[in-house]
């Protein structure tokens, strides 16, 4: 009885705050799962209510859980929505003027505040973890939101990710004793060895698993092959002529694509704009301002828009230039149809020889050169590399170390005995550039198949499917099995 009073005063809370009635399976598991101080990993599609489900359990308890979030865009979209509802959230970023940072700093060391998002590099930060570390602030969770970014960027790009896993342990030796500390990590996409490395480079203990379908029975899936620029214009345009009337995203790789593509847009009598991490607060909550409202009805976007933002009725998703990765991939296209509506997604892609137009081919060579470099560079290092140090010093004396440290702990050859302090270690070293060229291949052997498209993508984020679903009926393969 006590178990089900306090359960209806949890839907309570989500009722007034957010005004729905009951959750949606499985969010209220998952609201559990963190208010019982439980690890988790929770894998929702794109519009599936993730937010939610820590926020909640964040706001019915004393004390402080940290969000770690990849960008400052998706910080600012959650905090505002929470500011807005005069709940007890805040945020901090490199972009913040020291007196906003210091005055939130203020509320945490007061534990005034209940929800505090940041990147991993801030929270890792001397002022920050200062202030987080005190052990009067109470800290109740760490929450990993759009955790498949620990494995697209932890090695070489955002190395920091690979050091969230010691935070725990040396927080419960600063806090008082008997203090509890969840973790849990969310994302859109993660297929089988993703999710082996978020609960690994997490140590996360025991965690209870939510893993819901991507699958989406309303969106239909398209690619389609060009063989000029000029092509690959014309088939964008034939996409969003007779759709310029409802709301839609085209995707670009670059902001310099972004840039150009919008431009060209423009001239062709199209009322569109540019979107990238590039652009200044401001101008990035204008746009979203005027989409979300549909004064714009499609922007051009590099993979820095859609993430936390809540718009149901987007109708159609073109990707001009396709995604380096699944994951990424099935992140952009699930922003299309969540309000259960027919929508459809385009993927234009040049011809996979290179021969005749190379711009695909050439992009793809690029990362894997670059990435081949990154680890060739980093191995070198390591033999530089005291075998036990702390990673300011070790920053200060050779250049690009913290990602040597990094990949030497995606090889299993380092742990961190705080988030600050490395001990390299005698193992063999596994091969994680092998894991990135993995995923590369397996986006181009998706773009090629000739299977139907969303059996692809299920048995690739491993999920079993069922003995009848041999055909979606809804992508180019199952319409049109023999045209690429």
């Amino acid at each position: 009885m006590q178990a089900s009073t306090e359960w209806q005063q949890v839907k309570t809370a989500f009722k007034k705050i957010w005004g729905y009635d009951d959750f949606r399976p499985p969010q209220g598991e998952i609201i559990k799962s963190l208010l019982d101080y439980k690890d988790a990993l929770i894998v929702m599609p794109t519009g599936g209510g993730k937010s939610i489900c820590f926020q909640l359990p964040a706001l019915l308890k004393t004390g402080l859980t940290l969000v770690i979030s990849p960008l400052v865009a998706l910080m600012e979209n959650q905090v505002q929505e929470l500011q807005e509802l005069k709940l007890p959230a805040a945020l901090i970023h490199s972009q913040l003027m020291p007196q906003q940072r210091r005055n939130t700093l203020r509320l945490v060391e007061q534990n005034q505040l209940r929800l505090l998002y940041l990147s991993p590099e801030t929270l890792l930060s001397s002022p920050v973890w200062s202030v987080i570390s005190q052990p009067q602030v109470q800290i109740n969770g760490l929450i990993l939101d759009e955790a498949h970014c620990l494995v697209q960027w932890g090695d070489t790009f955002r190395p920091a990710y690979r050091r969230l896993g010691a935070i725990r342990a040396t927080l419960l030796k600063l806090k008082p004793t008997g203090t509890k500390i969840a973790i849990a990590a969310f994302t859109a996409t993660a297929d089988p060895d993703a999710q082996a490395i978020i609960k690994q480079v997490l140590n996360l203990k025991n965690p209870q698993q939510f893993l819901l379908s991507p699958y989406r029975s309303n969106l239909e899936l398209n690619i389609k092959t060009v063989c000029t620029p000029r092509g690959r214009q014309q088939q964008l345009i034939q996409f969003i002529q007779p759709r310029k009337n409802q709301t839609g995203l085209i995707y670009a790789r670059t902001r310099k694509d972004c840039e150009q593509l919008a431009q060209w847009l423009q001239t062709q009598n199209y009322s569109t704009v540019a979107y990238h991490a590039g652009l200044g607060s401001d101008e990035r909550r204008k746009i979203e301002k005027d989409w979300l409202e549909e004064n714009v009805k499609f922007v051009v976007c590099s993979s820095a828009f859609g993430m936390g933002i809540n718009k149901s009725n987007v109708r159609w998703v073109a990707h001009f230039q396709a995604p380096f990765l699944l994951s990424e991939y099935i992140q952009e296209v699930g922003r299309a149809g969540r309000d259960g509506q027919p929508a459809i997604a385009l993927t234009i892609i040049s011809e996979p020889t290179g021969f005749f137009y190379p711009e695909d081919k050439q992009r793809q060579n690029y990362l894997k050169e670059n990435l081949q470099k990154q680890y060739q560079a980093a191995n070198q290092l390591i033999k530089k590399l005291p075998l036990r140090g702390n990673i300011e010093t070790v920053s200060e004396q050779f250049n690009n170390s913290e990602i040597a440290l990094s990949i030497l702990h995606a090889q299993g050859r380092l742990i961190w005995r705080d988030p600050f302090h490395y001990e390299i270690q005698s193992k063999p070293a596994k091969s994680t550039l092998d894991l990135n060229h993995k995923a590369i291949q397996q986006m181009n052997q998706y773009l090629k198949t000739r299977q139907c498209r969303w059996q692809f993508l299920l048995q690739a984020f491993g999920f079993n499917l069922d003995q009848s679903f041999k055909r979606c009926g809804h992508c180019d393969r199952c319409k049109s099995p023999q045209k690429s």
